[in-house]
């Protein structure tokens, strides 16, 4: 039967806890030197804004260059060896940060940090850990953890800069990449034989499919600018609190209260964009939101209105974080969701890259009203491009595990047989992986229809 259980076994709950708390651990040590490099930086020789905004963003340059090779070889080598090569990696990177008395050592550190890309490795060994009917789940738990990375980050950074210095922050997190190897080897479960799973890895054979779509080349553009003007205001942002009398210790009580506002405004936007199938809608709203607040903070007075325009963005950041990603599963061809996200973590991390650059660059030839002037530009751009994006299906995603193996002649037959049942828009049917992967509409999906061909099917395979 198609109808599983989908409550958790005790060793996928493992699992997924103890992943999640490695992928938010590891976040959490890159965002924590967000809201403090550019404060603390006067201390580094050669600092430049700039150099400031090289060191915010270059973590995002050896992420997108070196995700999909780690990907890659946790295939051949395994997970765990090369999660813990990355997190070795990090380590490194982060003692290398504390200990630099120069930006170009800071530099170095964070590309060290950066270098570490096992987010790859880490989604397919938690694909391995998961059965198909909870894997949807366990992924939206990892990226719920980076959501709550992001918000501790921004409240823990200032908090240990303004006690410690700037190298506590780095040392602080050195120490979560070394729990982060203690979580992976006492927490995560032994990994089961390594699978190819289409969901979470890249295909090179859907890979020019995937990036002529215009639907999903929109989103990556979105992901890709979303981080870019985030990495890009940092370095301006901290100095906009300074300007309205909240001293460097105070910043992360600051952050704590953004925060905690935005995830309460997103909410319930969140939940109009998924029930009431207003994705579109919110998305442009969001991108709006995003331009409207820079332009703001471009020109800022009183520490109320800086309050609302900081409020502002992040409410709309946040809602684009959680959104983006559903958009993407809705659009995604059947089988195709892993390569068409990993075309889309790599687009994120190159605009973080970027936007750390753009950010100093502007500041440092015009000044910090500059960094946002020329971020909100980009947003209204960008809106502008999103404006022609339509309205994306209302669509999930399924796993059918099939039992007999299929010859590659019947193939075609039992797709055409999946496509027939009413509510399955896109179906690929892979023999050697033995699973059917169906992008449905549930609002008119004939269960009882497919039930029975599928049960069919395993009748004949036995």
């Amino acid at each position: 039967m198609r109808k599983v259980s989908g409550l958790l076994l005790a060793s996928e709950r493992r699992a997924i806890t103890g992943l999640a708390s490695l992928y938010a651990t590891r976040m959490l040590g890159l965002f924590m030197v967000l809201p403090v490099l550019a404060l603390y930086a006067d201390d580094l020789a050669g600092a430049t804004p700039l150099l400031i905004g090289l060191a915010l963003g270059v973590y995002g340059l050896t992420q997108a260059i070196l995700q999909i090779p780690f990907g890659l070889l946790s295939d051949r080598f395994g997970r765990k060896p090369i999660i813990a090569g990355g997190l070795l990696l990090f380590l490194i990177g982060s003692v290398v940060a504390a200990q630099a008395d120069s930006i170009g050592g800071v530099i170095l550190g964070r590309c060290l940090q950066g270098s570490g890309a096992v987010a790859a490795a880490i989604m397919a060994l938690l694909a391995d850990q998961t059965r198909e009917q909870v894997r949807t789940a366990a992924m939206a738990t990892i990226g719920l953890s980076i959501g709550v990375a992001f918000a501790v980050a921004m409240v823990l950074g200032p908090w240990l800069a303004a006690l410690f210095g700037l190298s506590s922050v780095f040392w602080f997190t050195a120490l979560l990449a070394a729990l982060g190897l203690v979580v992976l080897w006492k927490l995560v479960p032994p990994a089961p034989r390594r699978l190819r799973h289409r969901d979470v890895g890249i295909d090179r054979r859907q890979l020019a499919g995937i990036l002529t779509r215009a639907d999903l080349w929109r989103l990556d553009l979105s992901i890709f600018a979303l981080h870019l003007v985030l990495m890009a205001i940092f370095v301006a942002v901290p100095f906009r609190l300074v300007e309205a009398g909240i001293a460097a210790e105070h910043h992360g009580l600051a952050y704590l209260g953004i925060m905690a506002l935005a995830f309460a405004c997103m909410v319930p936007l969140v939940i109009v964009a998924e029930k009431r199938q207003r994705m579109r809608g919110m998305c442009l709203l969001a991108i709006g939101g995003i331009a409207v607040s820079l332009a703001g903070l471009a020109g800022v007075g009183g520490g109320w209105l800086l309050f609302a325009w900081l409020l502002l963005f992040f409410t709309a950041f946040n809602l684009l974080e959680a959104t983006l990603p559903s958009m993407l599963s809705k659009l995604a061809p059947a089988g195709a969701k892993g390569t068409a996200m990993g075309v889309y973590s790599t687009s994120q991390f190159l605009g973080a890259f970027l936007g750390g650059l753009l950010g100093g660059l502007l500041a440092q030839q015009w000044g910090l009203p500059a960094v946002f002037i020329g971020c909100a530009l980009l947003a209204a751009l960008w809106w502008l491009v999103m404006l022609g994006m339509p309205a994306p299906p209302h669509l999930s995603s399924e796993v059918v595990a099939l039992d007999d193996d299929h010859p590659e002649g019947a193939m075609e037959t039992l797709m055409a047989s999946f496509a027939e049942v009413a509510g399955v828009e896109d179906v690929l049917v892979v023999p050697e992986e033995r699973l059917a992967y169906l992008k449905v509409d549930r609002r008119r999906l004939d269960e009882d229809a497919l039930d029975r061909l599928i049960r069919s099917n395993r009748h004949r395979g036995g």
